[in-house]
This record gives C-alpha cells, sequence and structure tokens, in this order.
C-alpha cells in the first residue's frame, strides 16, 4: 500500500466531531499518513494545534481564509503571527482572495492577504492559497513580492494560468473534482503537467469525489484521486503516490522522522 499525502484537509470541521477517530483510522488504513490541516481563523487556530501532536501525521497551517472577513479582527493578524513562532506551523495558510460571492469586501480581503504574504516571507514559510473568481490577482500579487512558495489548493483555472503558477514555483492542489468526467479542462492539465507541482488533496470534509457524491468527504477517499490521476498520466499508482509524497514533504519541510512508524 503506497504512502499518501493529503496537502489540505479540515480535519477539525465540526462535521467530524462524532467520528474524528475513526475517520483517522480510516485514512491510515488506506495509506494515508500524512495531513496538512490548514486555518481558517483564529479561532480554529488551537483546535488544529491539539489535532496535530509529535508523530502523529498531522501537520498544523495557520491563516485567515478571505471567505470568512466576518470573523476577522485586527488583532487577530498579531495573534496570527505568534502562532506562526510558537505553534509549529508547516505553512501559512488557508489564505487568498474570492470574489465569487456577492457583496465580499475585495479591498478588505486585498489588505489581510498581503500582510499574511508579509508574514509568510518573514517566517520563510510556505503558503496554503484560496483563489476563487481572483487566481490572476493572487498569482500577479505573488509575483509581485517575490521570494514566496507554496500551493493553490483546489485548482479550477486555465492552461494558462498554470504555466503562471509554476514559472513562479508553485504547486497544485488536486482533489475530488478531477474524478468528474465533466471536469475535462482540469484532466487535461492534471495528465500533462510537470509532476514536481503536483499535490493531492481532499479539502474534507467538502468536495467529495465522483465516488461519493452528495456524501461528507474525508481523508480516506484521496485513494480515488490517487487512481483517477495516475489512470490520466498512464503513470503507476504507487509511482505516483510517491512523487506526490515526497513534493509535499519538500514544500512543507517535513522530515520523513516525524511521521508516525505504522
Amino acid at each position: 500500500m503506497p504512502t499518501l499525502a493529503d496537502s489540505h484537509v479540515h480535519l477539525d470541521d465540526a462535521r467530524f466531531d462524532a467520528d474524528r477517530d475513526d475517520v483517522l483510522e480510516r485514512a491510515r488504513a488506506t495509506g494515508v499518513k500524512l495531513q496538512v490541516i490548514p486555518g481558517t481563523d483564529a479561532a480554529s487556530w488551537p483546535r488544529i494545534h491539539a489535532l496535530c501532536p509529535l508523530g502523529s501525521g498531522l501537520f498544523p497551517a495557520y491563516g485567515m481564509h478571505p471567505m470568512f472577513m466576518h470573523r476577522h479582527r485586527s488583532e487577530d493578524l498579531a495573534s496570527l503571527s505568534r502562532w506562526l513562532e510558537t505553534g509549529t506551523p508547516v505553512a501559512v495558510g488557508e489564505i487568498g482572495l474570492d470574489f465569487h460571492e456577492e457583496g465580499h469586501d475585495a479591498q478588505a480581503q486585498r489588505d489581510v492577504f498581503r500582510q499574511q504574504l508579509g508574514l509568510a516571507r518573514e517566517f520563510g514559510l510556505p503558503v496554503i492559497l484560496h483563489a476563487r473568481a481572483a487566481l490572476d490577482e493572487v498569482t500577479s500579487t505573488l509575483r509581485r513580492i517575490g521570494g514566496l512558495r507554496g500551493v493553490v489548493h483546489s485548482f479550477s483555472g486555465s492552461q494558462e494560468q498554470a504555466e503562471q503558477l509554476w514559472k513562479i514555483g508553485f504547486h497544485l492542489g488536486i482533489g475530488g473534482p478531477v474524478t468528474y468526467e465533466r471536469a475535462q479542462r482540469l484532466r487535461r492539465i492534471v495528465t500533462n503537467m510537470p509532476i514536481d507541482y503536483l499535490l493531492l488533496e481532499s479539502d474534507a470534509p467538502d468536495q467529495p469525489g465522483a465516488a461519493h457524491r452528495g456524501e461528507r468527504n474525508e481523508p480516506s477517499y484521496l485513494t480515488d484521486t490517487l487512481r483517477c490521476v495516475a489512470e490520466l498520466r498512464g503513470a503507476d499508482p504507487q509511482e505516483l503516490a510517491n512523487a506526490t509524497t515526497t513534493n509535499l514533504m519538500q514544500l512543507f519541510g517535513i522530515n520523513p522522522e516525524s511521521l508516525p512508524v505504522s
């Protein structure tokens, strides 16, 4: 069984409260030994930190999500800086821009996004990016600031947008959406993209793949994404799992010695 790495899972979500231990057990039983858990607001950071003891294979990231601007307070940025210094994070995230919903405060999002990118540079951490209806602006902001690395999670852009991200060293997070046959553009990108920039993710409890349509998603379903991507690329699933796990560990600075033994 290959060792798999889930680059984006919201394991702290309340939808896992009733059976979180079982969810983790199912994930490990299917080979998902590494999971990166990104934060969305200040309230989530202590929960995530508590979920990620050393040796668990769970790794925390802390950030302020653009869809929850109403939850963020001006003092949260100072608090985030302290969490990045003391909370053993592997990344700053989930951060970014989201202009999909009506009524969004674009300028407030931009201000918070840029300040968090500044913290990522200050602490030498990669970023986990959310970019919905805003991918070009996110990319141009990364290029303008410079000195950053990370992943655009749940990538859904064009070939040209993907290439612009690769040029500045950013990865694409690929999850359940690629398993739907209608996702032809995404499938073409995944089929031909450089393997060095590919990460697998569940985004659980959201974005289940085609085999679990309408269900709560969970990290054990990452094996469906692995099989789909391997089939698209004509690759051996074991080799693809090894490559994407290596990509994740290199990006997030995860030492093999910190992984669970079993």
